[in-house]
């Protein structure tokens, strides 16, 4: 298929063909057409596919296809005329027709380059990025050209929209771009208020990795009778882009494991992506010691420096990108054919966006993570979300002291944690007691007969047998028919029964026990009960409130003691 049987207008094809791009990718052949219809959209597809591209032609053939009604002044032009009239020049709000949210700087970015590109032959189309850590005074500047096509993040858009700079009564298109990570990153309630800004009548598209969960309801909430499109979800294999891990001892064994890695001559430009700010600017500042083009991306960097520095990795001055995972989503660079991750993310999800920096549009690209023996979870938590295997390489001269953990990618459906390596008798998370007094008995590790101590025989030894829980007790069970000392074994001296005269709790008839004699809610004789001589509140005698104590009393005279004064207690 071609862009032109997708029917773009001429002028967008023009621009396509000068661009290069020369057949629609498979989320572009089946979102393009549905888009240029007008139908809501709700789109699965893995980084690199093309997105932008999806959401951005069908819109500009939307725009391009209305007819022009401009002035041709632009906001400067028309704030002279008014002076020239006497007027003093008042802003007026921007009315965009498209707004496109993203949830970091650098995809926004990415965007508003590519829809200039898409663009290059339709001038009245004017679109614009609001964005933090750009100026005021230029993001004024921009909303005064009132741009058809405004690409913002949610946080900036919500300060101009709280200060009356942006007008959506004459919004047509949303589209929420990496709505996942615009979840995760705390921006519901900020979506939420700038989808209730838009009138109801507008087209909506959302892209996400995923579907599911809170994506898939708020989804649900802001399209009406979407049009549901999966591809390329993130547990389709990255076929072109080989994987692999390395695992490394330490960070002196990882720092030079990863130098050695850099010097390949088959790579052309890398990411390099750490946990932690501190660690990319550390890393790219060593780097540079040791002779490599490097530089660092994060979000404590200003936006006018993480703009240089992008522009410097788009030119191929920066052959080695430093980058947090704020970088993962929105570098677009062709020329990157590794990625490295010097920390494993938190989350599975984040490295398959990682990894998608390489191996764009069709090209091959080469994952490597550096992985310390204690993080071989992360790893298995990866294979499990890609539902592949990632190969454990060794290099030689840099062998790990250390072996590999053992691998379950020969055993196709493994879990992390499932025991299946474990030695015969061993405990496992399925199988917490394999054999003999152990939970689970040999036959069926839930719910099979126990033989020795085991919960659930009812008929010899274990637990519910004898003193067991719930089978009939004979000696000392809990709920049986108890004969010797049992609990509620109502004959002989159990909780609840009738008790005996001797140490029974509640025969309040007979001697002993303590509520019997001495105990606790009886009637008591006058000696040895708690209540009597000596008692706590039996206020006839000797008790915390007689203040007329003459024996036993805590506060009354003693007799078998001499009393002490203060200093000597």
């Amino acid at each position: 298929m071609t862009f032109e049987a997708l029917g773009l207008h001429t002028s967008i094809l023009n621009a396509l063909t000068e661009a290069g791009y020369t057949a629609p990718t498979p989320v572009q052949q089946q979102a393009v057409p549905a888009a240029i219809e007008g139908k809501d959209l709700l789109v699965s597809s893995q980084t690199g596919s093309g997105k932008t591209a999806a959401f951005m032609l069908p819109s500009l053939h939307r725009l391009a296809s209305a007819p022009y009604a401009g002035s041709g002044k632009t906001a400067a032009q028309e704030a002279q005329s008014a002076r020239a009239r006497g007027e003093r020049p008042r802003f007026r709000p921007a009315q965009p027709k498209m707004l496109v949210l993203t949830p970091t700087r650098e995809l926004a970015l990415q965007v508003t380059t590519n829809t200039t590109k898409y663009t290059s032959h339709l001038r009245h189309i004017k679109s614009v990025a609001i964005l933090g850590g750009m100026p005021y005074p230029k993001q004024m500047q921009l909303l005064a050209k009132n741009p058809e096509i405004l690409v913002a993040t949610p946080g900036r858009l919500i300060d101009h929209m709280d200060q009356g700079k942006i007008d959506f009564s004459q919004l047509e298109i949303l589209v929420l771009d990496e709505a996942d990570r615009m979840l995760d990153m705390g921006f519901i309630e900020d979506i939420e208020k700038i989808v209730a800004a838009t009138p109801e009548s507008r087209q909506t598209m959302l892209f996400s990795a995923t579907l599911d969960g809170v994506v898939g309801n708020m989804a649900r909430r802001i399209t009406k009778d979407p049009l549901v499109i999966q591809i390329n979800t993130a547990t389709t294999k990255h076929e072109n882009i080989a994987q692999r891990v390395h695992f490394v001892d330490d960070l002196s064994h990882k720092n030079r494991l990863l130098d050695h890695l850099l010097r390949d001559e088959t790579m052309d430009q890398a990411v390099v992506f750490t946990a932690t700010k501190r660690d990319a600017d550390t890393i790219a500042d060593r780097l540079n010691i040791a002779g490599f083009s490097a530089a660092a991306l994060h979000g404590d960097m200003h936006q006018g420096a993480r703009n240089r520095t992008l522009d410097g990795l788009r030119r191929g001055n920066v052959k080695v990108l430093v980058a947090t995972d704020v970088a993962a989503r929105g570098i677009d660079v062709p020329n990157i054919t590794h990625v490295f991750n010097y920390d494993l993310p938190k989350f599975p999800e984040d490295y398959v966006h990682r990894i998608g920096r390489t191996g764009r549009a069709g090209r091959n690209g080469i994952a490597v993570s550096l992985v310390n023996h204690a993080e071989n979870m992360l790893v298995r938590r990866i294979e499990r979300l890609t539902r592949q295997p990632i190969p454990v390489e060794v290099i030689e001269g840099f062998e790990p002291k250390r072996a590999a953990p053992s691998r379950s990618a020969s055993r196709p459906g493994w879990k992390p944690g499932d025991g299946r390596n474990a030695k015969p008798g061993q405990r496992s998370f399925s199988n917490p007691r394999s054999e003999g007094g152990h939970y689970r008995s040999e036959g069926n590790p839930f719910a099979g007969e126990r033989k020795e101590g085991g919960y659930r025989n009812r008929n010899e030894g274990g637990y519910r047998a004898e003193g067991g829980f719930r089978s009939e007790r004979s000696e000392g069970g809990f709920r049986g028919e108890r004969t010797d000392g049992g609990f509620r074994n109502r004959n002989d001296g159990g909780f609840r029964s009738e008790r005996p005269a001797e140490g029974g709790f509640r025969n309040r008839a007979d001697g002993g026990g303590f509520r019997s004699e001495g105990g606790f809610r009886a009637e008591r004789p006058a000696e040895g009960g708690f209540r009597k001589e000596g008692g706590f509140r039996e206020r006839g005698e000797s008790n915390f409130r007689n203040r007329d104590r003459d024996a036993g009393g805590f506060k009354g005279p003693r007799t078998d003691a001499p009393r002490r004064p203060w200093g000597d207690r």
